[in-house]
């Protein structure tokens, strides 16, 4: 963990803090929890979360909120620019962000803003600012980053599990091989349920039907693995796709952009 996140953030009064870090493919945070918030942005590369309700993944140019407390996993699939706003509880309440993790557009403004919060807290971290003493320049920024993390729109990129254990099972089983050929029945028998019994208890435990479920959880395998460089019809085949167009349209009900264009247009990484 980064030097800020082991003291500073921790103790500081100010509402919000920001760190900027480079990390290398595979690199991994095991389960921990933080004091704070965590608005992870993903500058360049593709991140991973995992919690006991689910798994995400942040493509770049996105960003992940992680609520004070929640015990979580992060993984870097490949090289990986993270920018991570701190944010105190009360703050975090006050602006109404969830109480569960979100993945999260980030609009041009805010990428800005998180570069220039990511500056005045260095000299936070460096004492070259008081905590809680912020000028009023500074107290704006940090205030008007807050509001625009909490109004960002959440994206469809997570596969919650379900806390019914044969439920959960045969998720994992899934996540490990995903495809859109898997269907109802096989899950079902893999739960082993009914097919009336799977549908109706998976739309209860996650809140979403399995069919939902499935093209979000194929979607988050696309995501790491276009992040790495792998080409779009083969992500689209092996994934069970009918077609790159298939695929193409539901990347870009999502994301706001086919994936040739939206990888195209992402910095490469430091």
């Amino acid at each position: 963990m980064e030097p800020i996140a082991a003291g500073l953030y921790e103790e500081a009064s100010c509402d919000v803090l920001v760190t900027r870090r480079d990390y290398a493919d595979g690199d991994v945070f095991p389960r921990h929890e933080h004091d704070r918030g965590q608005f992870a942005y993903a500058a360049c590369g593709v991140i991973t979360v995992q919690t006991d309700a689910g798994n995400w993944a942040v493509p770049p140019l996105r960003a992940i909120w992680v609520p004070a407390g929640l015990r979580h996993a992060m993984q870097m699939r490949g090289p990986v620019t993270m920018l991570n706003a701190y944010i105190g509880s009360a703050a975090a309440s006050r602006v109404g962000l969830p109480p569960a993790c979100r993945v999260l557009g980030v609009s041009p403004l805010l990428r800005l803003l998180l570069t220039q919060a990511a500056g005045v807290s260095a000299e936070l971290s460096a004492g070259g600012i008081a905590a809680g003493a912020l000028p009023e320049r500074e107290a704006c920024l940090m205030g008007l980053l807050l509001h625009e993390i909490a109004c960002m729109p959440a994206l469809s990129l997570n596969a919650p599990l379900p806390d019914d254990p044969r439920l959960a099972r045969a998720c994992r089983r899934f996540l490990a091989a995903p495809s859109l050929g898997i269907g109802i029945d096989a899950m079902a028998a893999e739960a082993g349920m009914s097919r009336r019994t799977f549908t109706r208890q998976f739309r209860a435990r996650t809140g979403i039907s399995f069919i939902e479920w499935r093209q979000q959880a194929c979607l988050l395998a696309a995501v790491v693995r276009l992040g790495k460089g792998e080409r779009v019809t083969r992500v689209a085949m092996e994934l069970g796709y009918s077609s790159p167009s298939a695929f193409a349209t539901a990347f870009k009900n999502v994301l706001g952009e086919v994936p040739s264009r939206y990888f195209q247009d992402v910095p490469a990484c430091p």
